[in-house]
């Protein structure tokens, strides 16, 4: 068993309130972890001024590099997490034991989080839109029109309250460092490999300890510490965490995706063509990612493309996770994936809700003391349908009935939306549109992302201010 210390600006904490992080089947301890008070939190928030100070002390580029050597630790090297050297293999078994997902999904996060790492230099030129790194150091320059360029950080250090349902997630904070900002980091209560794994490589590659803070702990005073008393955080959370960060500037909010696609009418007669894509897009990542689709829009066939995605998502059943076709999550919170359950019961036996993959055997697997949900496809066959773009932590998927010249009124916000249509005046209304965060234009699935560009908001917009200076002589 791992003991994990909580990390207080590069010092290992030894606490006297210590959490145990149990393997999500068995119940066996796999981990000990250190937790600490809000206190703690707000008194080390006085010492933020260090960690910047600590990596301001090395140039932009020389952070680029070890941070690509980082990249490469990560994903290959054995590494000290904790109290005990750690494998990849270990990493990814911790990883799936705590948190209930499918070895072949953790191995593919850990592939995920190193290209952005071992990239991160062309990932920073994208979010920069080509500045210098060392306009951002200094804090001015010249951008190559003659003409005097600021811009002011508006923090020391990144404060995150980090998730434990998709690895994924890391690849928005893991550039930070390279920005000569530190890192104030609440690890996900089940999920805490991949950031003591990120700090070990990046301190292994030369990135001074303390630029980071590691902080255990359940419940809320934890995040609302870090929230509080860090001037730039980000938060993931569900519709109640949106709507309560909402409008504060401080706080960048990840919440639900409500992902979709949408089938043009010029392309919908051909929707046979695209159904692996609508399957790949609901399915990947185990459903859990806010880059998975949640509906699919169309203005006809959307009995046949419910029927047909029913027919591949259906049958799929609840593998080990150790098995390499596993593509299911245990949902590890008691209770949990009942409750979903019975709200999904409810929705389909609303008026012109059809459930798809009823014929296909029971959704709700227990295997106490977890449960699994297996696919749900759901027809509506109504754009006005109450329950269109409900989005869920496992494969489940609404179909829409809609008019095309409705669908950009009837989707709400989403995160990515995927339209497969060559008709160029939807595709400017698709442009145009403010509900839009990431638009992919043709048959593109909703998790295949580009991290040379922004994921969900750009970061150094977050992080830094745009403002006027003028240098005489």
């Amino acid at each position: 068993m791992i003991e994990l210390k909580s990390i207080r600006w590069g010092v290992p904490y030894e606490s006297l309130d210590i959490d145990e992080v149990n393997h999500f089947y068995t119940g066996e301890p796999v981990a000990r972890v250190h937790t600490v008070g809000g206190g703690i939190i707000q008194r080390d928030a006085k010492n933020a001024r260090n960690a910047r100070r600590a990596l301001q002390a090395i140039p932009p580029a020389e952070l680029v590099d070890r941070l690509k050597k980082a990249g490469q630790l990560f994903e290959s090297a054995t590494l000290p997490v904790g109290d005990t050297q750690q494998s990849p293999d270990d990493f990814i078994a911790q990883q799936s034991a705590t948190t209930g997902m499918p070895v072949a999904m953790c191995r593919a996060n850990v592939v995920k989080n190193a290209f952005v790492l071992k990239n991160i230099d062309r990932i920073l030129e994208c979010l920069t839109r080509g500045l210098s790194l060392e306009i951002l150091a200094r804090g001015y320059g010249d951008e190559g029109r003659g003409v005097t360029v600021s811009y002011q950080a508006q923090c020391d250090a990144l404060g995150a309250v980090l998730p434990s349902n998709s690895p994924g997630v890391h690849t928005l904070w893991l550039p930070v460092i390279a920005l000569q900002m530190g890192l104030v980091l609440k690890p996900g209560s089940s999920e805490p490999w991949t950031p003591y794994r990120v700090f070990a490589a990046m301190v292994e590659a030369g990135i001074p300890a303390e630029a980071f803070c590691l902080y255990n702990g359940a419940g809320g005073d934890i995040g609302g510490a870090i929230l509080s008393s860090c001037r730039r955080s980000m938060i993931f959370g569900g519709p109640q965490t949106v709507a309560q960060y909402a409008g504060n500037e401080k706080v960048q909010v990840h919440g639900p995706g409500f992902s979709k696609v949408l089938l043009g009418d010029d392309c919908v007669d051909d929707w046979e063509t695209h159904v692996d894509l609508l399957v790949d897009s609901v399915y990947r990542n185990g459903g859990r990612s806010c880059l998975n689709a949640s509906s699919v829009y169309a203005s006809r066939h959307t009995k046949e493309i419910a029927e047909a995605m029913a027919a591949k998502l259906g049958p799929i059943e609840v593998l080990p996770p150790d098995n390499p076709d596993a593509g299911l999550a245990a949902f590890t919170i008691e209770g949990a994936a009942q409750a979903i359950w019975k709200s999904i019961e409810n929705d389909a036996r609303a008026s012109g809700v059809t459930h798809m993959t009823e014929p296909y055997g029971d959704r709700l697997v227990d295997r106490p003391p977890v449960a699994y949900l297996r696919p749900v496809v759901l027809h509506h066959a109504s754009h006005e349908s109450e329950t269109r773009n409900k989005e869920q932590m496992f494969p489940m998927v609404n179909v829409v009935a809609c008019p095309q010249d409705k669908m950009l009124t009837a989707i709400g916000p989403t995160l990515i939306c995927s339209a497969i249509t060559n008709d160029e005046a939807f595709r400017r209304d698709l442009v145009n549109s403010i509900d839009i965060d990431r638009l992919n234009l043709g048959p593109v699935p909703t998790p295949q992302v580009d991290w040379l560009q922004p994921h969900e908001g750009n970061l150094i917009e977050f992080l830094y201010r745009s403002r006027a200076l003028q240098v005489a002589g």
